[in-house]
């Protein structure tokens, strides 16, 4: 609901993933990461923020592989909020989308998600 430390979606180590179902489906064209400032953050660091990231497009549920949309890294020096444009484009339409987070900016312990979204026709 807000962007405040603490309130994330945290799991565990560097390496996670998680679909979201959008309530139709779209043809993506860009995605946007939120994290909390370093000016926010208690330690003063982000640490546990995701450094880089693959977002794929999903036909169902129970699909391993989805189709790519591109390869990102998050800037912990950057704005909190980062947009990404889909860098493969298909032109096909997904009602899934899948974020894979393969690294954070050092954290061991967690990695913590604020706010994903999803952008598209």
């Amino acid at each position: 609901p807000d962007v405040h430390p603490g309130n994330c979606w945290a799991f565990k180590g560097s390496q996670g993933h998680l679909v979201i179902r959008l309530s139709m489906k779209i043809y993506p064209t860009a995605f946007t990461l939120e994290h909390i400032p370093k000016t926010l953050s208690p330690t003063g660091t982000i640490t546990s923020a995701p450094r880089k990231f693959l977002v794929y497009g999903l036909d169902d549920e129970y699909q391993e592989s989805g189709t790519l949309l591109g390869a990102y890294e998050y800037d912990q020096e950057g704005e909190p909020l980062q947009m990404f444009p889909v860098m493969m484009n298909h032109q096909i339409a997904f009602q899934l989308v899948e974020l894979r987070v393969l690294s954070n900016w050092g954290d061991e312990n967690y990695t913590c998600l604020y706010r994903f979204r999803v952008h598209g026709n």
